[in-house]
């Protein structure tokens, strides 16, 4: 018989999608995100929540919810004094195993503090009721996680939720984070392959900060930034005398990053022999200094990162094989921000809310219109131009809160951008055809019962469950909000 396995809420509160979620229902609706044990009492409420979240609330709903999990589905609420909240059960291999409520106040805000909850209406609530049970589907997840590892400690699980610089809960995310949990540990040398603006060095960081090196620096050179003399001398260091302008002795960065992490971004652009000098500080950690002629040791973790193809440039002769080879023993690819479009939002959010210097009351947000065209944009720059964007709107704005369409880029605002877009999206393989013909029939059951995803779910013979996993994978709420207008 396997043994009951019970939710570790510890760990669960430190999820990296617990935290997003709770931010986004504190900052849209002003309501907090709360969790109720099987047993019904509170398991992360405070005094200062005391009042507006009697124990007595948290026995009812754990009660009403218990009747509900043999279809684990969100329902609506009447909590305290009259306010409408959403309440999702977890259930585990059957068993119920407590609550995710949104409603009452923040987490962690005095009653005094609270700003009055947004009214919710019917458009709120299904909203929330999707978020929950998405929330659901990955606390689920987790403790299949926790069950299937029973012999390793809880410090010892996969830490993919804890990066926390790195925003996007979205498929190839996930996937990232699962092989970052492998690498952290490692010693090996890693190379990040990614389109400019994808942040490579943020996951160079992820790596080093989530490693048993965490307390050095993190050196970073760009290996595009000097020419090869003087990069040699950066990387390297130079003895006094050795060339003109070598007024003294200088420290390269190996020497300096050394027991730490050097991070060589762009080193498809490092000349031949200094590919040499790289590649024997890899085999033997050992350099000599441009003028000395006594080697120098030093023990250093080394990431590399580039937007070129190596392999290609080896082909061609531009790079050498046995260097490639060495760099390459962990591939990281980053995915662009086209191949992650259901991260836009969040990536939006964390934006907005960086411009306004986490001073709430600055926020600004988008309207439904240019959410859309950010959604259909291709995004060439990737997160770095989708930054650089969200600055320039809220320069644009002045005082409005709300950011509209008009004060786009031309290029995004522009139909040639949703062209562009569409044509990219062409199928070409079967898989691909697939994937075209439901994402567009599931559109159109869904205009056709005015977004009723019950009935679609019903008419499309799937689960409401997943009809809504299936609505999220190809951002059809998204294409649903540009087609409503502001």
């Amino acid at each position: 018989m396997t043994r009951k396995q019970n939710i570790a809420w510890k760990d669960v509160l430190d999820l990296r999608v617990v935290r997003h979620l709770r931010r986004l229902v504190e900052r849209r609706w002003r309501l907090g995100l709360r969790f109720v044990s099987a047993e019904g009492s509170w398991v992360d409420i405070d005094a200062a929540c005391a009042e507006t979240a009697p124990r007595e609330l948290a026995q009812g709903l754990a009660k009403a919810l218990r009747k509900h999990h043999p279809e684990q589905r969100s329902v609506v609420v009447s909590g305290h004094a009259g306010q409408r909240e959403v309440a999702a059960p977890i259930v585990v291999d059957g068993e119920f195993q407590g609550l995710v409520i949104a409603g009452g106040q923040p987490f962690g805000v005095a009653l005094e503090a609270a700003a009055s909850p947004v009214p919710l209406t019917g458009t709120d609530e299904e909203y929330l009721r999707d978020l929950l049970e998405l929330l659901v589907d990955e606390l689920v997840g987790f403790q299949a996680e926790v069950a299937g590892n029973d012999r390793r400690l809880v410090v010892d699980r996969p830490t993919r939720y804890c990066y926390d610089n790195i925003i996007g809960q979205s498929r190839p995310l996930k996937e990232l984070y699962h092989l970052l949990d492998k690498v952290i540990d490692s010693d090996s040398t890693v190379l990040i392959q990614g389109e400019n603006g994808t942040g490579k060095e943020l996951i160079a960081k992820a790596i080093h900060f989530n490693s048993w090196r965490k307390d050095r620096r993190f050196v970073v050179q760009n290996c595009s930034a000097f020419n090869d003399n003087l990069l040699d001398s950066e990387l390297f260091g130079h003895k006094k005398g050795s060339f003109t302008g070598a007024i003294s002795d200088k420290q390269g960065l190996f020497e300096v990053a050394d027991g730490s992490t050097f991070f060589l971004d762009e080193i498809g652009d490092m000349s031949p022999s200094l590919q040499v000098k790289l590649l024997r500080v890899l085999q033997e950690g050992t350099f000599i200094p441009v003028g000395d002629t006594q080697s120098k040791t030093v023990d250093v973790r080394i990431i590399a990162a580039t937007n070129r193809d190596l392999k290609r440039m080896v082909e061609r002769g531009e790079f050498r094989e046995d260097l490639y080879y060495r760099i390459n023993v962990i591939n990281i690819h980053v995915p662009s921000l086209r191949e992650r479009r259901e991260d836009i939002l969040p990536l939006v959010d964390h934006f907005l809310l960086k411009q306004a210097r986490d001073d709430r009351s600055r926020l600004k947000k988008l309207s439904k219109a240019c959410l859309a065209a950010f959604l259909e944009y291709s995004w060439p720059g990737n997160i770095r131009e989708l930054e650089n964007e969200i600055e320039r709107l809220v320069v644009l704005a002045g005082d409005e809160k709300l950011i509209t369409e008009d004060l786009l880029s031309s290029r995004i605002r522009s139909p040639a951008s949703s062209h562009e877009v569409n044509d990219e999206l062409q199928p070409n393989c079967l898989p691909d055809a697939v994937q075209d013909l439901e994402r567009k029939m599931i559109y159109e059951v869904l205009k056709r019962n005015h977004w009723n995803k019950t009935r679609a779910a019903q008419e499309l013979h799937i689960s409401r469950r997943n009809l809504i996993r299936k609505v999220n994978k190809y951002n059809l709420d998204q294409r649903r909000a540009s087609r409503e207008g502001d």
